[in-house]
């Protein structure tokens, strides 16, 4: 096995190879350059590189380009003679070849579908996402711990929709326990659930939820299998997209075993347009990145943020990024100007030549290159000349994907969604025990009532005798469990209370 990951050409003529060493290719990267300069290339090359050395990688493919990784290249392509030549200038033999490949899609459609729970996601990560305040939040927390104590599974919205209507409708007694749980919070919350709902984030929550082993998997051939996440369309919904990639690196990081300082990675995850994840990020969530970043790397996961500028990501995380790519920036303006002296300045320094004028100059299929050398230590910046690729440059046809799909190893696995019992239908089951209890506790009154008239007349009762205690008796369960039936039933008594509890059934079952 190779110790490195061939990139290119460097120094003079271009003669001098730039490897990415796999035992320190966990210690993260970066992928920054202007539109249009080859990012996708040097991202393709790079996942390339490390399936064909054992490592499986995660990427995300927000163009649809990667798809061509699960294709090998062809002479007929209009770039081939134009690769060939670059590849004689650097010393690569270059070999066309297809690579082990995995389609997913959190809409299904362009690949496997790829879920989580709510309850996994956490109120954090949901918050983020639905951009909700920090009142909310704090209601949003309230229903996930009686989740937790009331043993209600939150597996997909329609059970975090239904939790919440119960918090609702028990606001008063839950602010005494866990302090104000506005009803207005709760309406927010359901409003931001909708919106959520509309961009496709219902398809994201459910059963099953994805197995880690299945993205960390190894060919029989010893090659790692590429992950590819449809984002094209995910693109639409930023937030959705950057909230689904931290959790997934949070899954990472909380499930996966301490390795130290691997010989070569158990997994790398490319992270695309990582300036989603920051835009507008709360402290708490960027907090978040930064201490994952910082500690994944034994569990022995590389992370490689791609951007457009290297000022899109913190400087706490950016100092992280052990292995750089850096392709053209366009410097226009003085702000530009700023941020390409500030790209220049986090590079080791060549005296070849000046490092900011090389990243303003580079070409297309060039970069400024400076990866982990011995000891873990940077080495010196290069202008390289990024090797072809061996697979397809552009994408697959979708009968082509189709194939691939059909023929995967995960066909089948989570294509059918499941709908076991969880907070939507328990609570659902809670309320119609309640109802039954109301109508039973109603007839029972009722009949009271009927003997005490047929008392009072005068006239002889011919029905069964019934207890008044029992008619009248309520739980005094100390559970919240036993709130929702005492509440329910204490309330719901009579022809309306029913109608009221058969409207609540209809709507938690609406669209089931």
């Amino acid at each position: 096995m190779s110790d490195g990951i061939f990139l290119g050409g460097g120094g003079n003529d271009y003669g001098e190879a730039q490897n990415l060493l796999l035992q320190y290719a966990n210690r993260h990267g970066l992928i920054a350059g202007a539109t249009g300069t080859g990012k996708t290339v040097t991202l393709q090359i790079l996942a390339e590189g490390f399936s064909a050395v054992g490592v499986p990688v995660f990427l995300s493919d927000v163009k649809g380009d990667l798809s061509g990784l699960a294709k090998p290249g062809s002479a007929d392509f209009k770039l081939h003679e134009p690769f060939t030549k670059r590849a004689e200038t650097i010393g690569l033999d270059l070999q066309y070849d297809t690579f082990p490949v995995t389609f997913w899609d959190l809409l299904g459609v362009q690949g496997h579908p790829i879920r989580t729970t709510v309850a996994e996601m956490g109120p954090l990560l949901l918050s983020t996402l639905m951009g909700l305040t920090e009142a909310q939040e704090g209601v949003l927390n309230v229903a996930f711990r009686v989740s937790d104590e009331e043993g209600l599974p939150l597996l997909d919205l329609e059970d975090l929709q239904a939790l919440l209507v119960w918090v609702g409708q028990n606001s008063k007694e839950l602010s005494l326990r866990y302090g104000n749980v506005a009803t207005s919070s709760v309406g927010a919350i359901q409003r931001q659930l909708l919106v959520l709902e509309n961009q496709g984030g219902a398809e994201l929550f459910g059963e099953p939820a994805l197995d880690l082993r299945d993205i960390m998997a190894t060919e029989d051939d010893g090659r790692g299998r590429i992950n590819i996440l449809a984002s094209d369309k995910l693109m639409a919904s930023p937030k959705l997209y950057a909230t689904f990639l931290l959790w997934l690196l949070s899954e990472l990081f909380e499930e996966l075993p301490e390795v130290g300082n691997p010989d070569k990675p158990k997994l790398v995850f490319f992270f695309d347009e990582a300036h989603l994840l920051f835009d507008d990020a709360p402290k708490a969530l960027v907090d978040k990145v930064e201490q994952v970043a910082r500690l994944i790397r034994s569990k022995g996961v590389g992370v490689y943020f791609i951007t457009q500028n290297p000022a899109d990501v913190p400087e706490d995380i950016l100092g992280q990024l052990g292995n750089r790519v850096q392709h053209a920036l366009r410097a226009f303006t003085a702000n530009d100007q700023k941020e390409l002296k500030q790209a220049a300045d986090t590079y080791r320094s060549n005296p070849a030549f000046d490092t900011a004028e090389a990243i303003r100059e580079v070409g297309t299929g060039e970069a400024v290159t400076s990866m982990l050398i011995d000891k873990g230590i940077p080495g010196i910046v290069e202008r390289t000349l990024v090797r072809p690729p061996s697979s397809q440059l552009g994408p697959i046809t979708k009968a082509e994907r189709a194939e691939i799909m059909a023929a995967s190893p995960m066909a089948g696995k989570y294509d059918e969604r499941l709908d076991r019992d969880s907070a939507a239908e328990m609570l659902a089951k809670r309320a119609g025990a309640a109802a039954e209890e109301a109508e039973k506790a109603e007839a029972a009154e009722e009949k009271l009532e009927a003997e005490e008239r047929e008392h009072r007349q005068g006239r002889r009762y011919s029905g069964k005798d019934v207890e008044r205690s029992s008619s009248r008796r309520s739980s005094n369960s100390d559970s919240w469990g036993g709130a929702i039936a005492t509440v329910v039933a204490k309330e719901l008594k009579g022809t309306t209370g029913r109608r009221i509890v058969r409207g609540i059934l209809g709507g938690l079952f609406k669209g089931r």
